[in-house]
């Protein structure tokens, strides 16, 4: 599977892998290049441990991290970062701070060279995980008064942090949460830009925001009798497609859910709170006649999958995602043509857009909405809701409906677009009997 994922507690492990780890995964996601970027934790007794400067950032490995004591000793093979000051001076600022990252996300940098910050209330999500985000005017790289004012930003209450024509610096009581902020607004980032090129994007209101806060995943408990070998085979499935969609940009860290049918009233279904990077196959949840495996949160979507899952028997799998090029049209509500290529349509059909009071109000609304006929809903500045007969079925239009928006925004740079007709559309509806 992926190097350097491990199945083992995070947290558990020594600073300088989890340093390795994550920079891994910001550099194979094209949020930092080869020689920028650089993160820290601070472990106990004031140490930190911090990337170093001058190496390629695709090939570390836990022998090149620094160790920096609190009186400026250095250990390690290497200078600690250029950048050493201000994640020193943000700690300083910040005791609930552990860990610190920093990237040149390119859809960050692009905010970070205009000035200004994204508007988070497009994606609730983001809003609630990054809070308020700040921003830190310009000071020459690596220097004291670069610190002093990436601190006094943090200092404020910000929890990540726009730096003037440079990037972003995320924090977080963990390497992991720092990381799940970095990641997760320069989606948002990169989501207004690509909505930018075919509307006005749009947030919502503090109403709409209160009934996605009021999402409910807490159901009663209880314990297995046994897990059958279909299960066993499902959790797996599940584990590697929401990882693997993770790496391919159609979920993330901290949102995106993936459930599985088992047979009638009992289903898996991702938890909440958990990086889905990183998720096992006991992180997998249970859920049997409205109740929860004993000791587990499901993800806060559970309601409405499983309310999908008893208004329609054909559905095997659903999954939710927050692509990049399919929530442009999701924040701009803007129609999105599934007439593109027959792929696109006969896996898509015409992927109806669901208005934000419904996709957060009233989900047997949504249940209703879905079928194998209808089998991907665009929920407006919620996420891509799609469905299929199974696991890979559902992942696959997940991601044909990612790239078939990606195709449609840059259409727009090259001519007017130009789907099939409706004769072609008949003929597909019958060859596939999509009718």
């Amino acid at each position: 599977m992926q190097d350097n994922k491990d199945s083992m507690n995070f947290d558990l492990t020594h600073p300088r892998d989890q340093l390795v780890a994550i920079m891994n995964r910001i550099y194979r996601q094209g949020m930092t290049t080869l020689s920028g970027g650089n993160l820290s934790v601070l472990d106990s007794d004031d140490v930190i441990w911090i990337t170093p400067a001058g190496i390629d950032k695709g090939l570390l490995a836990a022998k090149d991290m620094m160790r920096v004591t609190a009186v400026g000793e250095v250990s390690g093979p290497h200078r600690p970062s250029s950048e050493l000051p201000f994640h020193r001076a943000i700690y300083e600022g910040r005791p609930d701070v552990r860990a610190i990252v920093h990237a040149h996300a390119p859809a960050l940098v692009s905010f970070s060279i205009a000035r200004q910050v994204p508007d988070t209330s497009i994606l609730p999500q983001v809003q609630r995980l990054c809070g308020p985000v700040g921003y830190a005017p310009y000071a020459l790289t690596g220097s004291e008064l670069l610190g002093e004012r990436i601190a006094a930003t943090f200092a404020a209450g910000h929890n990540i942090v726009i730096l003037e024509n440079h990037g972003v610096v995320a924090a977080g009581e963990t390497l992991l949460e720092a990381f799940a902020r970095l990641e997760a607004l320069e989606l948002c980032a990169r989501t207004l830009i690509r909505a930018a090129m075919i509307g006005e994007p749009s947030g919502l209101s503090e109403e709409q925001l209160a009934l996605w806060d009021r999402r409910a995943n807490v159901l009663p408990g209880f314990v297995p009798a046994e897990h059958g070998s279909r299960e066993r085979e499902l959790r797996r499935q599940i584990v590697d497609v929401i990882s693997r969609a993770c790496e391919r940009g159609m979920t993330n860290a901290s949102s995106g859910a993936l459930s599985a049918r088992l047979d009638d009233g009992r289903f898996l279904i991702t938890p909440t709170g958990q990086d889905r990077y990183l998720l096992d196959l006991e992180d997998i949840v249970l859920i049997e006649n409205g109740r929860a495996e004993a000791g587990k949160l499901p993800s806060t979507e559970v309601r409405l999958h499983q309310a999908i899952y008893e208004r329609q028997p054909e559905i095997g799998a659903i999954m939710s995602g927050q692509p990049a090029n399919a929530m442009a049209y999701g924040i701009t509500a803007v129609p999105f043509d599934s007439r593109t290529i027959p792929e696109s349509f006969i896996l898509l059909r015409r992927m109806p857009l669901v208005p934000a009071q419904t996709a957060y109000g009233d989900l047997l609304a949504v249940a209703e909405m879905m079928s194998l006929h209808t089998p991907a809903l665009l929920l407006q500045n919620r996420g891509v809701l799609v469905a299929g007969t199974n696991v890979l079925n559902a992942f696959d239009r997940l991601e044909v409906a990612e790239f078939s928006a990606r195709s449609l925004i840059d259409t727009a740079v090259i001519g007017p677009l130009q789907p099939m007709g409706a004769a072609e559309i008949r003929e597909l509806e019958q060859a596939f009997s999509l009718m």
